[in-house]
């Protein structure tokens, strides 16, 4: 990601580019944020792909989360180093494709965690099945391919390395390109939002009912309004940010300030350093198997259905 560069139409002339460049506080921001970003989720997906405690559809969802925010992480390192270190288009290439996909992975996956717990909601009693399991693995794999297909475009050919004029503010990648992923994430947002709106819907009207056979009505909205609180926090740290990205991207081309890119690109990588705290160690049963891992104290108890709709 070579951000709102001037057009260029020779590898030499890119070159020359880049030596006179100046490193910015925004290029060092994004390389440590992308180090931290590795560093938060390798402990996820190590944590959860070692567990066998751990294979509810909802921890599969989680890990799949963790490991494109993994790989972003991994891309924005080595942006970082093909713009400062080793140039090379296939590693510039490399680096775009790694970050497109990983994003639209870490996407697709908090759209499968809000749709499971939508599910767990509707179907708790066939929460959990073999089916389920079934289901979110094809699912996820349908994800990661789809997302693996955005990222290799970029090495097919369909770039503006050789053609400023179609760069979007995120060069290499063209207009039509950004623009496809921009729209891909409006989409993605109000699925969530419908989603979200339906959960707390379920959750007020469970727990109304809960409240009336228990007689307990006052502390149990309590607890309800917490609930649908944490929903809330969850649906506008996504929106806060990805949503300054998504229209600049669409409104914006490569002639628009480089600042303006770092400034919505910075909230993106924000929200895979977030992904983590959110969604897995606030999680009980993520947290029991960090404190195993730690401590080595606790005895390990495996139980494949360990979820509850309210765990994440």
């Amino acid at each position: 990601l070579a951000f709102a560069l001037p057009s260029i139409s020779t590898s030499t002339c890119s070159v020359q580019t880049r030596n006179a460049t100046v490193m910015t506080p925004w290029d060092v921001a994004l390389c440590v944020s992308g180090a931290l970003i590795c560093c938060e989720n390798a402990i996820v997906v190590a944590t959860i792909f070692s567990s066998p405690s751990l294979r509810a559809p909802m921890f599969l969802l989680i890990g799949s989360l963790a490991w494109a925010d993994f790989l972003a992480g991994v891309g924005l390192l080595l942006h970082f180093l093909s713009r400062w270190c080793v140039y090379s288009e296939a590693l510039e290439l490399g680096s775009v494709g790694l970050l497109v996909s990983a994003l639209s992975a870490s996407v697709f996956s908090l759209l499968g965690i809000t749709l499971d717990r939508f599910l767990s909601l509707h179907r708790a009693l066939t929460y959990g099945s073999c089916r389920t399991h079934t289901q979110t693995r094809c699912a996820l794999a349908i994800g990661w391919t789809l997302a693996g297909l955005q990222g290799a475009l970029p090495a097919m050919g369909w770039n503006c390395l050789h053609d400023g004029e179609s760069c979007s503010v995120l060069r290499p990648l063209t207009r039509v390109h950004l623009a496809t992923l921009c729209g891909g994430f409006l989409l993605t947002l109000a699925l969530m939002l419908q989603l979200n709106a339906r959960i707390c819907r379920v959750v007020l009207r469970h727990s109304h009912q809960i409240a009336l056979q228990r007689h307990t009505l006052p502390s149990a909205r309590t607890h309800t309004r917490r609930r649908v609180h944490t929903l809330t926090l969850i649906l506008a740290t996504f929106t806060s940010c990805w949503m300054p990205f998504a229209l600049y991207g669409l409104l914006a081309d490569g002639s628009s300030p480089a600042l303006y890119t770092y400034a919505t690109l910075v909230p993106v990588t924000g929200n895979s350093l977030l992904n983590p705290l959110i969604y897995a160690y606030r999680n009980t049963h993520i947290q029991r198997v960090l404190r195993q891992a730690c401590c080595c104290c606790l005895p390990n108890t495996p139980n494949k259905n360990t979820h509850t709709p309210s765990d994440v």
